[in-house]
């Protein structure tokens, strides 16, 4: 029984998502740790955002010489959130995740996040342990060993998304986990500054996760200030000014728009004030650092 189980398992087609933007020089290792995976069913689902460098050919021939690897060519840039979202409705997977172009997943990332999803029906995505390698090499390794994620109860989740987010960077990282592909292919990714954190904040909303507390992903991080991120985006500059207030007002409408009880909205807005004021705490924090150390410069000088 136990092995017509896993072969029946083992048959549920999963799909990898990879937008890219002109990462000839760096896609095909993500593609080959994909291809590598010790789960048989898979498509890796490749997004090419209109790329002016090599990418293209790279992706042709990788496409010839597997065909679990399927390209598609936007003929446009269609924006990163875009070519995110193009990721996801070209997929065919019962199960689906994210992937950057310069990711790289353990061999068993894929089968190992499929338990979960397989044992309980409830849940919507699993996340898993991350290793992320900084500019200067250097390598972290948060561990999320929590499980408020798994309740029914949709502020629960909410509060405890938010607690591990604020208490360890990219603790628990959502948007690179393995998803239920027909319980989030309609949820709609805002193009903004945190965009990441406004989707999260409805995928906690929308339903149970699971977690696997194994390093199954290796991924790069690349600092960039707001403004970058803004104009990366392709949204306004003056935004950035404005990242926190703008971010929290649409979360603040996506707990509007979810079916909850009047008790449930209460506590999640007292949620979301609570982490929107500590926020607010650290900008101000933050500016008051800069201001101090221009004016160190100006008497210095």
């Amino acid at each position: 029984m136990a092995d017509s189980r896993k072969s029946a398992d083992s048959r549920r087609l999963v799909s990898i998502g990879i937008p890219v933007r002109n990462g000839a020089d760096r896609l095909e290792e993500a593609v080959r740790s994909v291809l590598a995976q010790d789960h048989e069913r898979l498509e890796v689902v490749i997004s090419d955002n209109a790329s002016t460098d090599g990418t293209e050919e790279l992706c042709r021939r990788l496409a010839r010489e597997d065909p679990r690897v399927v390209y598609h060519r936007q003929p446009r840039n269609i924006g990163i959130v875009g070519n995110f979202t193009e990721a996801l409705r070209l997929a065919r997977g019962e199960f689906f995740r994210w992937m950057g172009d310069d990711d790289r997943l353990e061999p068993h990332c894929v089968s190992r996040s499929l338990e979960p999803l397989l044992t309980d029906e409830r849940l919507i995505l699993v996340t898993s342990d991350t290793a992320y390698t900084s500019p200067d090499g250097s390598v972290h390794r948060p561990a999320y060993q929590g499980t408020g994620m798994l309740s029914d109860d949709p502020v629960d989740r909410l509060e405890e998304l938010w607690d591990a987010v604020t208490t360890e960077h990219m603790r628990l990282d959502p948007l690179y986990g393995v998803m239920r592909r027909a319980a989030v292919v309609g949820i709609r990714r805002p193009v903004m500054i945190r965009e990441d954190e406004v989707y999260a904040t409805v995928l906690a909303l929308t339903g149970p996760w699971g977690h696997v507390p194994e390093v199954l992903a290796h991924r790069s991080l690349r600092w960039k200030r707001l403004p970058h991120i803004a104009r990366a985006l392709g949204v306004p500059v003056w935004t950035a000014h404005f990242a926190n207030t703008l971010q929290f007002r649409a979360m603040y409408g996506a707990l509007r728009a979810m079916d909850l009880t009047p008790e449930q909205r209460r506590r999640g807005r007292a949620v979301l004030a609570r982490i929107y004021g500590r926020r607010q705490r650290q900008v101000l924090a933050h500016r008051g650092r800069k201001l101090t150390g221009l004016a160190v410069r100006l008497l210095g000088g």
